[in-house]
């Protein structure tokens, strides 16, 4: 192997284990989970085991024929993970993630099925095998740029702005194996695709952090911060807020964070901390604190079994005395007296009975 090939096959083996570590960050280890951010971290995965395996093959060609089908097997993903990547990042808190489950399911499913062609008649899935994974991948990759396409006719807005430049690398990728494939670019395939990977890798992560470090003017931000959010945009966070409230209860964990919100509801902390400010005219920890309340004046409503200051831990206080003071705050009363006053109140009771 000459020099020119040695430097091929290394930038493609970097870009692979960039990919495949850049991959595995996304879908196991970032503390803030975002679901476009599961999706493109499969997306990386699966797209790193295949060109991983592709030059791993080339410099042991001797390997099981199996190994080169893993990567192939891998390819087969990348177009569905792709599809709800966009999706997901234009939808938000609207996605159907039961509906993603179920068809990543039949997608394995599917692909399991085929697999067991292999031990039936492995000469005629050897040859259609290769067909089956591009045509898998050509349908999805075409849906996700519709999709995309879509979205943005009906004025879509979405706080990704990684969603285009991922659209369009997969695009390219696809298109290059698709041309090496057909022996339209003459160059070695495995490398080919490799190599195209590495270096569309590379680029989005110049357009990413070119993106992150672009900072408004001073006076610009200024009085960019001066403004309120307006109504129509409000009213959907708002609603944003009070549904992942209601279904997922973030309130109860008494280490929520501006940010760690503000990540499960796809905004900025600067746009939440606007929001709550300015146009709800409270703070965080009000605000936290008040659907924290509520669900402590429900479970003593409902004749909880807890005792007052376990109904404090139970709604997401970390110590009995803010759970008493902020109670006092926000409701005027003492738990103590809150729940005695509903007994009160609680029909056939009379006053005979004290």
């Amino acid at each position: 192997m000459n020099f020119g090939q040695q430097m091929l096959f290394f930038f493609s083996a970097v870009g692979a284990f960039n990919g495949l570590l850049l991959g595995i960050y996304l879908l196991f280890i970032k503390k803030q989970k975002y679901l476009p951010d599961f999706f493109l971290g499969l997306l990386l995965l699966m797209l790193s085991s295949r060109v991983g395996i592709s030059v791993f093959m080339y410099f042991y060609p001797d390997l099981p024929r199996i190994i080169p089908h893993l990567g192939m097997s891998a390819l087969f993903f990348t177009g569905p993970a792709l599809y709800y990547y966009v999706k997901s990042s234009f939808q938000q808190d609207q996605f159907d993630w039961k509906n993603c489950q179920k068809s990543f399911g039949i997608l394995t499913l599917v692909l399991g099925a085929v697999g067991l062609l292999y031990l039936f008649f492995p000469i005629t899935w050897d040859h259609y095998f290769g067909t089956f994974i591009y045509t898998v991948w050509s349908i999805f990759v075409f849906l996700a740029a519709y999709q995309y396409y879509i979205f943005i006719k009906q004025n879509h807005k979405s706080p990704n702005n990684f969603v285009l430049p991922v659209l369009v690398s997969n695009v390219i990728i696809f298109l290059s194996y698709q041309l090496i494939s057909t022996g339209w670019i003459q160059i070695y395939y495995c490398a080919g695709g490799s190599l195209v990977f590495s270096f569309v890798l590379y680029a989005n992560f110049l357009i990413l952090f070119n993106k992150k470090y672009q900072q408004l003017p001073v006076k610009e931000a200024t009085k960019y911060s001066n403004k309120k959010i307006s109504g129509e945009q409000a009213d959907s966070f708002v609603s944003r807020l009070e549904r992942l409230m209601s279904t997922e209860e973030l309130y109860k964990n008494p280490n929520l964070k501006l940010s760690d919100l503000a990540s499960r509801m796809n905004i900025s902390a600067h746009q939440l901390s606007q929001l709550l400010n300015d146009n709800l005219g409270k703070s965080f920890a009000t605000c936290i604190n008040e659907y924290r309340i509520n669900e402590a004046c429900e479970k003593i409503e409902n004749g909880s079994y807890l005792k007052i200051e376990e109904i404090g831990y139970e709604v997401g206080f970390n110590s009995k005395s803010t759970f008493f003071s902020t109670f006092k705050k926000i409701k005027n009363t003492t738990p103590l007296l809150y729940k005695q006053s509903q007994t009160l109140t609680e029909p056939g009771f009379h006053s005979s009975n004290l």
